[in-house]
């Protein structure tokens, strides 16, 4: 789990959830994570705010990060409100690093991306199939969707509100870049595998060391297979072939990246 965070000025869904996880796990009673079932963890119980910080300060594999969030989503579906302000509270700079880099040059919609981020994750927490792997991953994604989508919502607007008089080019790369990788993905550019590979290690909080472990191949492999996707995405972008009149299929260059 990433360490980012970002200075807040005002009241928003994750600051006040970040209360919240700090009221619960103050003295003389903080609610306790048994750390015991999961391999890789320290045998003991301990607060969750203990927790939070063993996960953001180190590198677990997915056996473990898996462990941690099916007992935690457990503990929300069963044991009530306190457990589900627990678990967000131990996402929370995972999901305030992945709000901020939504938020990026939207400025206007920060209170709303950081409610669908949340809303997202906790959507998922509560109805995500406990049992593929890769958990963590796909409560993340889940967060990342919900709030792309106030932006993306956004940029489909007809008239921004702010607009200046006179003519000006259209915005380099055409709007968010979930939407730039989808565009090359369904247009054939790239597979869906690197889209979601590019996404999740360059926006999302996924280690490339990770996916490569689950993939079963090595890092270097799965970092050359990223490098290669991004330049045919960048490429398209230089062209103007992923802007929003994408143009028919035949006249796109064939080359394809895995």
């Amino acid at each position: 789990m990433t360490t980012t965070t970002r200075t807040r000025t005002a009241v928003t869904a994750l600051s006040t959830a970040e209360h919240a996880f700090k009221l619960l796990t103050c003295e003389p009673a903080p609610l306790v994570f048994d750390a015991r079932p999961v391999p890789g963890l320290p045998d003991t119980t301990m607060p969750l705010d203990e927790l939070r910080t063993l996960l953001m300060f180190n590198r677990y594999d997915s056996d473990t990060t898996d462990a941690v969030w099916r007992q935690l989503a457990h503990h929300t579906r069963r044991w009530g409100p306190a457990w589900v302000v627990g678990a967000i509270g131990v996402a929370l700079p995972a999901l305030t690093h992945l709000a901020a880099k939504i938020s990026r040059g939207h400025a206007r919609h920060t209170d709303d991306v950081d409610s669908e981020v949340l809303a997202g994750f906790l959507h998922a927490l509560r109805t995500a199939d406990l049992t593929p792997p890769r958990l963590w991953l796909r409560l993340c994604w889940a967060a990342w969707r919900a709030g792309a989508a106030v932006v993306k919502a956004d940029d489909g607007e007809e008239l921004p509100p702010d607009l200046p008089t006179g003519s000006r080019s259209p915005r380099m790369p055409y709007g968010h870049p979930d939407l730039l990788l989808g565009r090359a993905a369904a247009a054939g550019l790239i597979t869906a595998e690197a889209a979601e590979l590019i996404s999740a290690t360059r926006f999302g909080d996924a280690l490339i060391e990770q996916l490569a472990a689950e993939r079963g191949v090595t890092a270097s492999v799965l970092r050359m297979r990223r490098r290669r996707a991004e330049r045919v995405v960048a490429a398209a972008v230089t062209r103007g072939d992923l802007s929003g009149a994408m143009r028919p299929p035949a006249q796109r260059p064939a080359a394809t990246a895995a």
